[in-house]
């Protein structure tokens, strides 16, 4: 009974932070799953604390672990971790998968992946779960005042329209048809939160897509970003902003916030050495050109000081690369955020 007493005393404990999406976001939970979308072996978590890879698609840190920072809670577990019990589920959990899409056809190469609409379902799991730990009124106070990040999208594009030549996706709709159906699945998934009790959502847009050193291998001839894949970035990021701005005006409330991801990346993608990188174009772990090839393992080449890549592996940024992306996350001006940035949320919710 402690906890229950001590939970709802505890007004300055940190709030709660749920992840929903694909590898940007993954903790780990691919792990434990039969999948190839997995960050589990050398040298994935080189310059984590434990210098040991957990699952996240990153030299050390992901964007949630720094988000988790700014909130001053723990990194969240993934879900699937037999770790995630009693008091730790008060700090939330991260739902996501390496692999995922917007689309449930999205991925199928990876097999076993957590789905989107999967991650919803363990997302009311959890609340039923915490419900039996502190009461279904404490459950929905947690939840409700909880921050939210939802990364999903580019692989709606890399691995699926774009993954082969005339794609069944390709065949089906035209790049901007296509963009519009993904928009208006994504229009359903974000609602779907907000009925699962989420109010305050940070949704993040895709990348540069056309930019990654995966790209620049398969597509580019000059070292440039493919022109069609930074297209389907430019149509997708400005539609996902109107969507947010429909469904706040719907609920009467800022409860969806864009966090404008390409633009904060091409920041360091096109003058990388005025945010102290040598490089935006090689990976610092892969193989062939650009190091873009196939997956980072301990037989890639390895750059001896990651903090000057921006890239870590062919799709994924590095941990220095994530600390500036959250950076403008918390700070960052309009250009970036829709409507406001993280501080800014952060105070107006410890004023209520």
């Amino acid at each position: 009974m402690a906890l229950v007493s001590g939970f709802i005393g505890a007004e300055a404990d940190p709030r709660a932070f749920f992840v929903f999406g694909d590898s940007l976001v993954d903790n780990g939970n691919n792990n434990y799953l039969a999948t190839s979308a997995r960050a589990d072996s050398p040298p994935y978590g080189i310059d984590y604390p434990s210098r040991r890879p957990t699952g996240r698609f990153s030299n050390g840190l992901n964007i949630p672990d720094f988000i988790s920072q700014e909130l001053g809670a723990e990194s969240t577990l993934p879900y699937l971790s037999p770790e995630l019990n009693g008091e730790r589920l008060l700090v939330g959990a991260n739902f996501a998968s390496a692999g995922i899409g917007i689309l449930n056809d999205t991925g199928i190469q990876f097999v076993n992946i957590i789905r989107i609409f999967r991650q919803l379902e363990y997302f009311q799991e959890y609340q039923q779960r915490v419900s039996e730990l502190i009461g279904p009124e404490q459950t929905e106070r947690l939840v409700n005042g909880a921050l939210v990040l939802i990364t999903l999208g580019g692989n709606d594009f890399v691995n699926n329209y774009y993954l082969v030549p005339y794609s069944a996706r390709s065949r089906q709709y035209n790049l901007p048809d296509y963009v519009k159906y993904l928009i208006s699945e994504y229009k359903k998934i974000l609602r779907r939160l907000y009925d699962l009790g989420a109010r305050r959502v940070l949704v993040t847009g895709t990348g540069p897509l056309g930019c990654v050193p995966a790209e620049l291998a398969q597509r580019s001839t000059n070292g440039e970003c493919s022109e069609e894949l930074q297209r389907a970035a430019s149509l997708f990021n400005p539609q996902l902003v109107q969507i947010i701005r429909q469904l706040n005006s719907e609920i009467g409330s800022d409860v969806f916030i864009g966090a404008n991801t390409q633009q904060m990346s091409n920041d360091f993608i096109h003058d990388p050495q005025a945010y102290g990188f040598v490089t935006s174009k090689i990976a610092c772990c892969g193989q062939g050109p650009y190091n873009g090839i196939g997956l980072c393992t301990v037989a890639s080449n390895l750059c001896p000081n990651r903090d000057i890549y921006a890239f870590w592996d062919p799709f994924h940024p590095s941990e220095r690369a994530n600390r500036y992306i959250v950076q403008q996350i918390l700070s960052g001006t309009t250009e970036y955020m829709y409507p406001m940035n993280l501080s800014t949320i952060l105070a107006l919710d410890a004023k209520n």
